[in-house]
């Protein structure tokens, strides 16, 4: 049985309001998938960007070498540069060892590359400033086939003109953000054709499934393809070879 914990990213990704809960239940929600990663050797927990601080002190006082992600521009990509740098650099300040930007894939979609671009080498240049890993979500349920090939080529090729070599493994390109709303039962998470086509498109930078991947057998293949790491709300779930229905 391959160990997947080591590629899995523990994420809760609903706001009070999304969740009909309280900032407090929403917090203790966090603590629990924290130690549940510590318990269990889960590689990060994916969280909102108001939970970092408290979350990195959790993990710390537990001296838990628990990675924290947070996620930026999220979910819908269309924040400006500025405010995506400005979520970006509070989260740093409260400890986020990973940032998660969702892709303007709206401008993408509307020709705009140089706008896509220009975000692109900003807010990668101050997350590997500060020693982070970076991650852009670029929605795939939202593009066609040629669309996921060329967006995830774009970012390879930023990534190679603007970044050093020994850079570009913590540059990742990743799927989806589990938010957006698909038709006619169309999955809004990661497919194994999506990921597929990523991998294909990639280059040397680093590939997550995020979304979708509900069984432990799901979550091998992923990881047999290529994905260096999966997004799920079902980690505990797969480590302990359950299927599960969550939503992410």
């Amino acid at each position: 049985m391959m160990n997947i914990a080591q590629y899995l990213d523990s994420t809760y990704l609903k706001t009070p309001a999304q969740s009909g809960i309280s900032n407090e239940e929403t917090l203790q929600l966090d603590k629990e998938l924290a130690q549940e990663a510590i318990d269990n050797g889960i590689f990060a927990v994916m969280i909102r960007p108001d939970y970092v601080e408290d979350i990195k002190k959790y993990i710390q006082e537990r001296n838990s070498n628990v990675a924290v992600g947070t996620v930026i521009g999220f979910h819908e990509g269309t924040y400006s540069i500025d405010e995506k740098l400005a979520e970006a650099s509070k989260a740093i300040e409260d400890g986020a060892d990973e940032l998660d930007f969702v892709i303007n894939y709206s401008a993408y979609l509307k020709g705009d590359s140089d706008l896509v671009k220009k975000e692109f080498v900003q807010c990668t240049q101050l997350g590997l400033q500060h020693k982070k890993v970076v991650k852009w979500i670029i929605e795939i349920a939202a593009l066609t086939d040629e669309q996921i090939a060329d967006i995830t080529k774009n970012i390879s090729n930023w990534a190679e003109e603007n970044f050093s070599e020994n850079e570009l493994p913590n540059i990742f390109v990743k799927s989806s953000t589990g938010f957006y709303q698909t038709e006619g039962g169309k999955p809004n998470g990661a497919t194994f054709e999506g990921i597929k086509i990523m991998l294909d498109n990639a280059g040397k930078l680093p590939v997550k499934a995020a979304g979708g991947v509900r069984t432990p057998e799901d979550a091998e293949k992923m990881i047999s393809m290529g994905v260096k790491r999966i997004g799920t709300s079902s980690a505990l779930a797969l480590i302990k070879n359950e299927s599960s229905s969550g939503s992410y």
